[in-house]
């Protein structure tokens, strides 16, 4: 093994493998460890979002990650006296992201899928079987004490024999979950938001006659005696999340024989076969820090949330896809040091607003109290007009927002939103648009003069270098594919075929969108004289 990289990624679960096919696609030296040495065989997270998927896409995964998946269904809420007060679902085609707003997926085949991308990367090498043991960080680097096993399975036999060593990194990313080593050698403490309740989780494999007898969509029962959610997962799979309630053992109510007791509302042992028991304490938690000095934490080591809305999985992939392309820059020297401290700055703000948001969402869900329970049903109803409407679960994602965010300071409500991802013509047939844009820097404008403009400024071309943006044209009026340039000034042209970047341009009054790496918006322009400011804006800021 090479004894200096670029980063070690310690952890290599979905954050760490995101993080490590990530770098490895551009082609940062990347060293992912982990103490297993093969993927945890049952399902633990359940559900991804269309951005998610978009960086599946990007990573060129998405076509095996797709039969692992099945669409989310509704969630229906339903109260103290069985009627429904709330309702969340999805928003209809076409997708802005160019995949459904949410799904439902097996782990265990889509986190071998992710492993086995990040492995194939000539620059990412992988240490399974091994542990980290200390960390010690300088001004030029990390250097890491490991800990591997003989080469058995998880961690090795009984009385294998410990092999010592040390590596090297320039950076280190900590994705090595709720109870990270990583942040308990750097005494990164984590804020506790205010929940915490005893939980059960069941998922079972449910059987035909099992099957016709369960409901047709998700349900969340606010119901004061046990609340208690139902998943409808890929295929025969089904999970229940159980509320415990005082003076139950979480250890006994794992048992079988408990276990069918708490399912037999819904089924009889002879029904399904239990695939996953688990009890658990529901938290809401985010770390003070997100970085010391060259080290980083992500995914379940930076933060921790009930599991309501479906984001856990979500939310640490969403970290590494914001750290990811900085780091790449900074190590390639093309951006200093301090564009790395606006991974806390987004993700920490970010991560506190939608856990907030769960955890209220948590509460909602968990009141045991009945007489309160039915103030909380009264009052739905009632903020509802008395007519449940479905509200999108991509509706509670809140935006990047905050000044010391990588935005423009040119205020607008489409800063800090993800950029739509329509469907575009590529020699007669749609494909999605990162297939052609890909996934760097990116300024998208509608008009071909503003377009033709950009690129005879002298001044301009030479920021955009310095960015590595691509301009991107939309709307050609001719039937063009990715070598096509109409303003002669090396563009990529690109006609939708279901309006989604028309009616975004439109609701968001603008000619001209930059968008980052990660897809999010840096800011918008309403003509050539604000487009070229916002560029010289960002140009500043990624020096």
């Amino acid at each position: 093994m090479a004894e200096r990289f670029d980063v070690v990624v310690v952890g290599f679960g979905p954050a760490g493998a995101s993080c490590a096919g990530l770098l490895g696609s551009m082609g940062v030296r990347t060293l992912a460890i982990d103490r297993a040495r093969s993927v945890y065989d049952k399902p633990r997270a359940f559900a991804l979002d269309h951005e998610i998927m978009r960086v599946f896409q990007n990573l060129g995964i998405v076509d095996k990650v797709l039969p692992h998946t099945a669409p989310f269904t509704p969630s229906e809420y339903y109260g103290v006296d069985g009627r429904l007060i709330k309702r969340l679902g999805a928003v209809p085609p076409p997708y802005p992201l160019g995949w459904p707003p949410n799904v439902v997926f097996t782990q265990p085949p889509v986190e071998e899928i992710m492993r086995s991308a990040a492995a194939a990367h000539d620059s990412v090498q992988l240490s399974l079987g091994t542990e980290l043991i200390g960390l010690e960080q300088d001004a030029s680097g990390v250097r890491l004490r490991l800990r591997g096993d003989d080469g058995g399975a998880d961690g090795g036999p009984a009385g294998a024999v410990a092999k010592a060593f040390e590596v090297s990194a320039r950076y280190v990313i900590g994705c090595d979950g709720a109870a990270s080593t990583v942040r308990g050698l750097l005494d990164m403490p984590l804020e506790d938001l205010g929940f915490d309740e005893p939980w059960l989780v069941v998922d079972v494999q449910v059987n035909e006659s099992g099957l016709a007898k369960l409901p047709d969509v998700s349900i969340q029962y606010c119901e004061p005696a046990r609340p208690t959610t139902y998943l409808i997962g890929p295929g025969n799979h089904r999970r229940w999340e159980i509320m415990l309630l005082p003076g139950e053992d979480p250890r006994s109510m794992e048992s079988e024989t408990e276990i069918w007791k708490l399912l037999s509302r819904w089924l009889k042992p002879d029904e399904a076969s239990l695939w996953r028991v688990a009890s658990y304490r529901f938290h809401a938690l985010v770390a003070r820090d997100w970085r010391r000095g060259r080290v980083f934490i992500a995914g379940d080591a930076a933060h921790q949330q009930p599991p309501f809305t479906g984001q856990g999985m979500c939310q640490g992939v969403r970290d590494v896809a914001n750290l990811s392309w900085k780091l790449q820059r900074v190590l390639s020297g093309r951006s200093g040091d301090a564009l790395l401290d606006t991974y806390q700055a987004e993700r920490a703000a970010h991560v506190r607003r939608l856990t907030t948001l769960i955890k209220n969402i948590g509460l909602l869900i968990c009141e045991r109290d009945p007489a309160a329970a039915k103030k909380r049903d009264a009052r739905l109803l009632e903020e509802a007009g008395g007519e449940i409407k479905t509200v999108a679960r991509q509706d509670l994602i809140p935006p990047l927002a905050g000044a010391a965010c990588l935005l423009s300071p040119l205020a607008h409500a489409a800063n800090g939103t993800i950029f739509p991802q329509p469907r575009v013509m590529r020699a007669g047939a749609p494909v999605l648009m990162d297939e052609l844009a890909g996934s760097g820097f990116r300024v998208v404008v509608k008009d071909r003069q503003l377009a033709a403009a950009l690129c005879a400024n002298v001044l301009v071309v030479r920021m955009l270098t310095r960015i590595d943006a691509r301009i991107v044209l939309l709307g050609a009026d001719v039937d063009v594919d990715a070598a096509t340039d109409v303003t002669g000034g090396g563009v990529l042209c690109i006609n939708e075929s279901d309006g989604v970047l028309a009616r975004w341009f439109s609701r968001h009054a603008c000619v001209a969108a930059i968008v980052r790496p990660d897809h999010y918006v840096y800011g918008v322009a309403a003509g050539a004289e604000q487009l070229d400011a916002q560029l010289s804006l960002l140009d500043a800021a990624m020096k």
